[in-house]
């Protein structure tokens, strides 16, 4: 290691300061974002290693992992294999604030994500049913059929599942909330993995989804509306029971 890169390390793990032991990796995630996005460090820093930050902050370093992981899919950070993580450019200012709830993953605010991506899912729906193309419709048909074909497939089915949703945002015509809708997705993406665990669970999605499809298609403002609610009632309901499996058994 070079001076200047011992030196860079030393000031990282320095500013970072300790945390109390048993911190969640959403703590060290808000912590090293923080210190990310203070001006503090240039962009382009490569940044200590896992060791070095979990002994910096008085964690583990699967939490450290785990908290670089979460911050990666962000686009804070990026990994090049066999040389290390480095410090993105062009992080927004407004990051912080936008965001910040976003990575305290745990309970509950796993929970009020959840909420806030099914209402802005019925509103993008809604505004889908007045502006689709039927280009979007048939590409979203197209979804359907893979996930159809996809039912012992499960990662599979719940690419062309987030695909779908993608194509109602877009269609929505409404940028701020698709790129609102594309952040919760990510945030809540190792949950959504996650719910769909067994054949009949995912036969149940495809059916509300062919459900929605069909509302778009007459351009049914209500149709579309009740369609999405009840997809995301029970979308939900199987998304945090994934969660609450998770946490209540660890």
């Amino acid at each position: 290691m070079s001076a200047n890169s011992a030196a860079s390390t030393a000031k990282i793990s320095a500013a970072l300061g300790s945390m109390e032991q048993g911190s969640v990796v959403s703590e060290v995630a808000e912590r090293l974002l923080g210190y990310f996005t203070s001006g503090d460090i240039a962009v382009g820093t490569r940044l200590p290693a896992e060791r070095q930050l979990a002994a910096s902050l008085g964690v583990g370093r699967s939490a450290v992992r785990e908290a670089l992981a979460a911050l990666e899919i962000l686009g804070i950070v990026i990994v090049r294999p066999g040389s290390g993580t480095y410090l993105r450019d062009g992080i927004s200012e407004l990051l912080p604030r936008t965001l910040s709830w976003g990575l305290m993953l745990g309970a509950p605010r796993t929970r009020e994500l959840v909420e806030l991506r099914g209402g802005l899912e019925v509103q993008a729906v809604q505004l889908a049913a007045l502006r689709i193309t039927d280009e979007a419709l048939d590409r979203m048909e197209a979804n359907l059929a893979t996930m159809e074909s996809s039912l012992d497939d499960l990662a599979a089915f719940v690419e062309a599942d987030a695909a779908f949703h993608r194509e109602i945002a877009e269609a929505s015509g409404n940028q701020v909330l698709q790129e609102l809708l594309q952040s919760i997705r990510s945030l809540l993406r190792i949950w959504v993995d996650r719910a769909l665990t067994e054949k009949g669970h995912a036969a149940a999605a495809l059916g509300e989804h062919w459900e929605i499809f069909r509302a778009l298609q007459s351009r049914d403002e209500a149709a579309v509306t009740g369609a999405m609610r009840a997809h995301m009632d029970t979308a939900s309901r199987r998304l945090l029971a994934g969660f609450d499996a998770d946490h209540t058994g660890s």
